[in-house]
């Protein structure tokens, strides 16, 4: 099956998983054990009732499959490699394990995560803090190109997870500025990454100055040999957990985005818009259900036909109303994230994200096709003013550019 790497080039991820099989230990066992529970709620995971709460407020309704897979044998402290393409939700399983084995009492880093780069070190910090919103917990990303001694402020005053790139983190630990008795996990986010930028030595060194009895995790999209090398040399019985790479690609989709300014002025365009829509099955994206209701209300009353769904009806409803849609007796279909997964886009040529979704995940969800199936398709999505930045982090984060939609949009569908 060939995909995409994180930098935008092609590999075989059978390549890979020949290579994870070969990976044998010393005296020929394999080096790792499979786990292979799912748990298809975050309520059956014994999680922590205010992580619950902090998982639930963040939007998450359902996990996502190396969530179901993850969470679990890492809140039960074993070492894990779990290999998924970014965009499948791993920094919230390894955020989930760490928020739920923390101890709340004692102010002292007990995690530190890596990172690659100072914007995911970030990233993770801001989820890992959302999260463990309920918890209280205390986070800090030590990153560069930031001021080294308000780092060492921050880390006097104590903190219970450490996010950071190797390099920052390396010279705090050094200045012991960062004190390691207390450190209990070690996770390496975008391994593969890390190692292809070079911080091979610096991961060791800093693996060096960490307590002898430590879990380790390791996530990871492509399994590299130098990353297997680091797993052999670190970890302990690691559980693997692979999660096969969603058959979505953004190939063949032209994404455009248009500059609406204002939030309110979003609707006028929708409506300008609809001529064109109503030729062809399109999918309208917002991110609250309530929002679903207002907008439906609001294109009914312009006499518009569009159909709603979201997670408040119930599936009884829902399925008849996809099952119009599917039937092509509706054209026009308004719904959340919570069913981006769940709507089969295969007969869909056109999506508006009327609100870009809040994480660059869901964007691959929205519009993502099974490319083997090699329709063209177009997205098109309404940027605010305040939407500037998300639309940057998306486009880096698929490594796509998002032109400005053209007048002629009826052509390209």
């Amino acid at each position: 099956m060939a995909g995409l790497a994180p930098d935008g080039s092609q590999y075989d991820s059978r390549q890979y998983d020949s290579k994870m099989n070969e990976f044998l230990s010393d005296d020929g066992k394999e080096f790792f054990t499979t786990y292979d529970e799912v748990y298809e709620s975050f309520d059956k995971m014994g999680l922590k009732e205010n992580l619950l709460r902090g998982i639930y407020a963040y939007g998450f309704e359902k996990p996502s499959a190396i969530q179901q897979r993850g969470i679990v044998p890492f809140c039960k402290g074993l070492d894990v490699i779990q290999q998924a393409q970014s965009g499948t939700g791993k920094t919230a399983t390894f955020c989930s394990g760490i928020l739920q084995q923390l101890d709340y009492d004692l102010l002292q880093c007990q995690a530190l995560v890596l990172a690659p780069t100072r914007e995911l070190a970030q990233q993770i910090e801001k989820v890992m803090r959302a999260l463990g919103d309920y918890l209280y917990v205390k986070v800090h990303a030590c990153v560069g190109g930031t001021s080294v001694r308000e780092d060492q402020r921050i880390l006097a005053a104590g903190v219970h997870v450490v996010v950071g790139t190797p390099g920052r983190v390396f010279d705090m630990l050094r200045r012991q500025s960062l004190h390691a008795d207390s450190i209990r996990m070690f996770v390496l986010d975008e391994a593969d990454e890390m190692l292809s930028r070079g911080f091979k030595d610096q991961i060791y060194d800093i693996f060096q100055q960490l307590p002898g009895k430590i879990q380790v995790g390791v996530f990871s999209a492509t399994m590299p040999p130098e990353a297997l090398e680091i797993t052999r040399k670190f970890m302990n019985k690691p559980v693997r957990i692979l999660v096969k790479r969603d058959e979505l690609t953004l190939e063949g989709i032209k994404q455009f985005y248009v500059n609406v300014d204002k939030e309110e002025w979003k609707l006028d365009t929708l409506c300008d818009l609809y001529e064109t829509l109503a030729i062809t099955q399109s999918v309208i994206f917002v991110n609250t259900r309530r929002k679903v209701d207002w907008l439906t209300d609001k294109m009914r009353s312009r006499d518009h036909t569009v159909s709603a769904t979201h997670g408040d009806m119930d599936q009884n409803t829902r399925d008849i109303i996809m099952r119009e849609f599917r039937s092509g007796s509706s054209r026009v279909l308004i719904t959340t994230d919570l069913l981006a997964r769940g709507i089969d886009v295969q007969q869909v040529s056109l999506v508006i994200n009327y609100d870009l979704p809040t994480q660059p995940e869901n964007y691959l969800h929205r519009i993502g096709r099974g490319g083997r199936f090699g329709r063209k398709g177009v997205a098109i999505n309404f940027v605010t003013r305040d939407d500037e930045r998300m639309l940057a982090d998306i486009q880096k984060f698929y490594n796509v550019m998002i032109e400005e939609l053209p007048a002629n949009v009826a052509d390209l569908i």
